[in-house]
């Protein structure tokens, strides 16, 4: 079936009609939502990021769902939010999402305020300056940001690397102002999991995180994800590992090299493009399947290399995460479209059906939701086959009855771990 096809199928399918949780949250990160005056999301809800140019930048809503229920962190300042059909409205407590086009609505839930984050460190800075809930994992920022692209087509702040908080730098962030963040949030917004992301423009900069890893095994008690560039030394990834890494991601942004090329070009130091899949690889033959994730940006490469990402992705093992390109106030690319969100739905139906060839064990680490992309756990809703995706929803329930004990396990303070 041709792409023209098979976007009008799914246009056709979707008009009309309500969404699945999977659609609606791809709808929302494509169009945005319009917040309206009866809402009171600084006293109910989480604050919006006010930061230009952030990746979670948006608001963050809960859609509640039969198989699970899905996050979102929906744009509401980007310049093309103005055209939005979806628009917030609260009644009686009650928050529903209008969709005027098709005189539709959604009841929605605003994600929990975290308190926490009104608190300062022992040292004096405030928690939501070192950790920022995105869903329900804390993502923390260490080292020098990396600014990737240059000139007409730049990427700047939008890559998935890029710079996410003014007080970068990993000297003005002890390892203490950490321990106590991540426990502030662990005791109470129940987090799970923590993303140490971020790098250093120079070889052997994830050893700079060991002292952060170690401490966390220790002291907290929680999983660990490390995102940062790759590394030509792959024994460095042996020893995070030893430290009690759980998980690794790293960001390929484009598949198409010549995209890559043009919009966020090899400028700095470090490995480069092809360590990133040498390092990936590694990790998931380190690592096992399921516990490495690629992240790719969907929306501006042509859809076809986006679908082949997530082919090599899923093939090899890794967790296919694709992010659809939000045009953030800040950006050089402000002023540009967001995707089709047909094109989108066509993408993580291609998701969903990667994962479920190869057998992905998705979905297995407790209380992980992502909010900024749909995770492929969330495709579960975009499955044509509703009997496949019941086998395959068993098998990951099963599954995470299985590994529970070991989760557990890797959530308890480590007694000793050597750097």
């Amino acid at each position: 079936m041709s792409s023209s096809m098979t976007n009008k199928a799914d246009i056709d399918s979707m008009a009309g009609r309500r969404l699945n949780p999977a659609e609606l949250k791809i709808e929302l990160l494509c169009h945005g939502v319009r917040i309206g005056r009866t809402c009171r999301i600084q006293e109910e809800g989480r604050p919006v990021c006010g930061r230009p140019g952030h990746l979670a930048s948006g608001l963050e809503l809960i859609l509640p769902g039969e198989l699970r229920e899905l996050w979102v962190n929906a744009p509401v300042n980007e310049k093309f939010v103005e055209r939005t059909p979806y628009h917030l409205l609260s009644a009686q407590g009650e928050y529903r999402l209008f969709d005027e086009r098709h005189d539709l609505s959604y009841h929605v839930k605003l994600a929990p305020k975290p308190d926490w984050c009104d608190l300062c460190t022992t040292s004096g800075i405030p928690m939501f300056q070192i950790g920022m809930l995105n869903g329900t994992f804390l993502s923390i920022d260490l080292g020098e940001p990396i600014r990737r692209g240059v000139g007409e087509h730049a990427l700047d702040r939008q890559s998935c690397r890029l710079e996410r908080r003014e007080a970068a730098g990993i000297e003005k962030t002890s390892v203490e102002d950490i321990v106590e963040t991540v426990s502030a949030a662990q005791k109470e917004s129940g987090i799970t999991f923590a993303l140490l992301c971020g790098g250093y423009q120079d070889a052997g900069g994830l050893t700079r995180l060991f002292p952060y890893l170690k401490a966390l095994k220790q002291k907290v008690g929680i999983l660990v994800g490390v995102q940062f560039p790759p590394e030509a030394d792959l024994g460095l990834y042996d020893q995070a590992r030893s430290l009690g890494a759980d998980q690794f991601s790293f960001c390929l942004e484009f598949f198409n090299k010549d995209y890559f090329d043009r919009y966020a070009p090899d400028t700095s130091p470090f490995p480069g493009r092809k360590h990133v899949f040498e390092a990936l690889e590694y990790c998931v033959r380190l690592m096992g399947k399921g516990r490495v994730s690629g992240e790719i940006i969907a929306g501006i490469e042509p859809i076809e290399d986006t679908l082949r990402a997530v082919d090599y992705l899923a093939g090899v093992g890794a967790v296919p995460l694709v992010r659809i390109f939000r045009p953030l106030r800040g950006t050089d690319m402000e002023d540009e479209a967001p995707p089709d969100s047909s094109e989108m739905i066509r993408v993580f139906r291609h998701v969903y059906q990667a994962s479920r060839s190869h057998h992905l064990p998705i979905g297995m680490a407790p209380n992980i939701h992502f909010s900024v992309l749909p995770h492929p756990e969330d495709t579960l809703y975009l499955a044509s086959d509703a009997r496949d995706r019941y086998a395959y929803q068993r098998w990951i329930f099963t599954m995470e009855q299985v590994m529970r004990p070991y989760f557990l396990r890797c959530m308890r303070r480590h007694a000793a771990l050597r750097a």
